[in-house]
């Protein structure tokens, strides 16, 4: 990686963040660490990070409204740490925009694994890919260039995973891929993942992009099976 991918570490716990900033350096990223929510959000505005590591429990701020608060002005990926092994937390965190969840005790090799998958992500778009960006799809059109999402010709408001996701179920449209095939895919790994993440982005896609979320036209759910883009509907 060069130059080195910026990683910000907000978590209160300073055994913690100054070892996962120590084993973040050894495998070749920059890191800093704060220690609180409001000092967090202080870095943002003033840096420009790569990637974000949050911790769910902060002594001033809690961790999904800081995820929220950090959405309403950047796109920058955000892995959520949590001690609390809470499915509610899960998706509430996913549901606020972040692109990734773990639950302590977590390994630091995983955690370097998903940050690692997801820069191997976004590095390895080819140019012939990027130049030619755009897709069409029904009354989507999708830039893989200027990360930019259009309804009916108006944009739509995406995260980073939010985008991927539905960037390759319109380049695969009608294809039907399996949650484990989509982990692979967008998240860049299966072994690790949670199956649920792909749901809980699935279910937000829908609210974002069809008329009727709980009735979809375009991200279709084939039974036992998995998640298709439907590119003939009559949305």
């Amino acid at each position: 990686m060069n130059p080195a991918k910026a990683i910000l570490i907000i978590e209160d716990e300073q055994d913690i963040s100054r070892v996962l900033k120590d084993y973040l350096v050894k495998q070749g990223f920059a890191a800093d660490t704060a220690d609180n929510g409001v000092d967090g959000m202080l870095m943002l505005a003033k840096s420009s990070y790569d990637y974000v590591v949050l911790d769910i429990m902060l002594p001033d701020i809690d961790g999904i409204e800081l995820c929220r608060r950090i959405r309403e002005n950047s796109q920058v990926p955000i892995l959520i740490l949590s001690a609390r092994d809470s499915n509610t937390d899960k998706v509430l965190g996913l549901g606020f925009g972040a692109d990734d969840y773990m639950t302590k005790p977590f390994s630091l090799s995983e955690l370097v694994a998903r940050i690692q998958a997801h820069f191997r992500r976004y590095d390895s778009i080819p140019p012939k890919q990027t130049a030619s960006s755009a897709l069409q799809a029904g009354p989507i059109t999708i830039d893989r260039k200027s990360y930019r999402t259009m309804l009916h010709e108006q944009e739509v408001a995406l995260s980073a995973k939010e985008f991927e996701l539905l960037y390759h179920l319109i380049k695969n449209r009608n294809q039907v891929f399996s949650k484990k095939q989509l982990l692979d895919a967008v998240w860049g790994y299966d072994a690790y993942g949670d199956e649920n993440t792909v749901t809980v982005y699935i279910r937000r896609l829908r609210e974002k992009l069809e008329k009727d979320p709980s009735s979809p036209r375009l991200l279709k759910t084939v039974w036992g099976v998995g998640y298709k883009f439907n590119e003939t509907h009559d949305h």
